[in-house]
């Protein structure tokens, strides 16, 4: 296997009770050329004190900061922007990767020629406790099906640069990470997804999963504003959504012990 550089894209804004959890999941991390970008998003805690004293631990680790809060879209531009590798990830600094995260795939990515890959991932509480569900991996995944709803976890996925260029999110503050693979997976075809649990996502309070009104607004704005649907063709795809989410989507969820 080739040894290509990696780079993971951090937005960070006031994660001071989880950034340096996420941070070492990198630094642990079985395959070690990457880069990581933390952007502070103007915290207004200790997350930018604790990003830089990671930083001056590790020579992989970057420290961007935003003098305003811009959200995450423009935060996770900014690192792609000033990202040098031939992959790209993403972490949010309160989420977590499993050791061999990047080594699976990338070594999966390569032996399959893919552009984009995905895995399966847990869903941890607020304090880093198992919720005892997995949501499970499509093995592939079209545009057609991620039009439908967003099965690609974003700590999850990763892009190869070589191959689409520097894909970028609309600079919005919801769902633009669904925006952004769709154009990844319109552009290099369908999308690898591996089984494996390879990360955990921390399902927080107020999160937008838990907010289903404002998800279907925000959803709404990506056919209609970012995709460019006319209002009709934007209605019918929230309504396909909709069955998606609630009757489909649901059995991607595995219960474990």
């Amino acid at each position: 296997m080739d040894n290509p550089l990696v780079s993971v894209i951090m937005p960070a804004f006031n994660a001071e009770d989880f950034i340096e959890t996420a941070v070492e999941s990198v630094i642990a991390q079985t395959y070690s050329n990457w880069e990581l970008f933390i952007i502070d998003d103007a915290s207004t805690d200790t997350t930018f004190s604790k990003a830089e004293k990671l930083a001056k631990q590790d020579f992989r680790i970057n420290i961007l900061q935003n003098q305003n809060n811009f959200g995450t879209g423009i935060s996770r531009n900014k690192g792609i922007k000033a990202a040098q590798g031939d992959f790209i990830a993403f972490l949010d600094a309160d989420d977590q990767w499993k050791p061999k995260k990047l080594q699976i795939q990338l070594q999966i990515m390569q032996e399959q020629d893919a552009s984009v890959c995905f895995s399966s991932y847990l869903q941890i509480d607020e304090n880093g406790n198992s919720r005892n569900e997995i949501i499970e991996a499509l093995t592939t995944l079209t545009y057609q099906k991620l039009l439908k709803s967003n099965y690609l976890g974003n700590l999850t996925g990763i892009y190869s640069v070589k191959k689409l260029g520097k894909i970028y999110a609309p600079e919005i503050r919801k769902r633009q990470d669904w925006a952004l693979w769709l154009e990844a997976v319109k552009k290099g075809g369908p999308a690898l997804g591996i089984q494996q649990c390879l990360a955990k996502y921390r399902v927080r309070k107020g999160s937008i999963s838990r907010n289903k009104l404002e998800m279907l607004k925000f959803n709404f704005n990506i056919y209609y504003k970012i995709l460019g649907f006319n209002f009709i063709k934007s209605t019918g795809y929230m309504l396909v959504f909709l069955k998606e989410h609630f009757l489909v989507k649901k059995k991607q969820v595995k219960k474990i012990k």
